[in-house]
């Protein structure tokens, strides 16, 4: 590990960033250093500029992807190299906000259905019966499952917040019929070395695959991913009559304007609301005059 390395990973761990986050952060400054075959210190806020139009144009990155980039380069040159740099200098790409899509309750229970295997049927119900994150499941440690008092203990979620949910009767039959097949130890869903079960968490990817899978064995057209899932979760929840508040909690998020987002997923509560039109007395269509009008020759 080279000396500017060693500074930026300590920075990080000092204000106590989470695992992920380090490891995104290194690796954009890498391939930052990597594109202009420079290091990284040697370069300055003129290269980032550059780096930004490239990310953005020539390898098509999503807004929100750049943002990721920026923000790593910015925490770079600020924290690590103590340059004070200007937000003008470094501007973020403005991101379209998009409604994400859900699943129906009937399309969720087809995917758990057609889940490949008993983990990944105890992964993608976990998922769906708690909202969790990717990140957070896959840390989800066999001592987490408190059966008796029928709760979930997350730890170290995003902000390094801990937090309770649930824990689904329906979930806890799965979770023991699974618990008897793998007996995992430390980690709920183990990881593997060198194609041999280890004891580690899965990564990234076997929860994706999970997704995916079991999407397409459902014949599913939507794209499937960890995160849909707890988009799905979320939405549910609230058109089940769930409060935002409480909806807030169980994300675990910081800000209950995060959790508005869902509000507009809700079809009970876009239902819910009169349309102003129907209140008008307006007269039958068929009363409308039909015309045409003559196109010139």
């Amino acid at each position: 590990m080279t000396h500017l390395r060693q500074v930026m990973l300590e920075e990080l761990q000092r204000r106590n960033f989470a695992a992920t986050t380090i490891t995104t952060y290194l690796k954009a400054v890498e391939q930052f250093a990597r594109y202009f075959k420079c290091r990284p210190d040697r370069l300055n806020h003129t290269h980032l500029r550059t780096y930004q139009v490239y990310l953005l144009r020539e390898r098509k990155l999503m807004p929100h992807t750049v943002r990721l980039h920026v923000a790593a380069l910015r925490f770079f040159f600020v924290k690590t190299l103590k340059r004070r740099y200007l937000l003008d200098d470094t501007p973020y790409p403005k991101a379209p906000r998009r409604l994400p899509s859900i699943l129906s309750v009937d399309e969720v229970t087809q995917v758990i259905d057609a889940a490949a295997s008993l983990s990944h049927r105890t992964m993608l119900m976990v998922l769906y019966s708690t909202g969790m994150r990717n990140a957070e499941l896959r840390h989800l440690q066999v001592a987490d499952i408190d059966s008796r008092r029928m709760l979930i203990h997350i730890r170290q979620g995003k902000g390094g917040r801990d937090r309770f949910v649930p824990l689904s009767a329906t979930l806890l039959v799965t979770l023991r019929a699974y618990y008897r097949w793998m007996r995992p130890k430390t980690w709920l869903f183990p990881g593997t070395v060198d194609g041999w079960r280890a004891d580690k968490p899965i990564t990234p990817k076997v929860l994706w695959e999970a997704c995916v899978v079991a999407a397409r064995r459902a014949g599913l057209r939507k794209r499937c991913f960890p995160h849909l899932v707890r988009h799905s979760y979320a939405t549910h929840l609230l058109e089940s009559g769930a409060d935002l508040r409480t909806i807030q909690l169980l994300l675990g998020h910081a800000n209950v304007r995060h959790t508005v987002l869902y509000l507009h997923l809700s079809q009970r509560h876009l239902q819910a609301v009169a349309n102003p039109l129907d209140a008008l007395p307006v007269s039958a269509p068929d009363t409308a005059r039909r015309t045409r009008l003559k196109h010139k020759r």
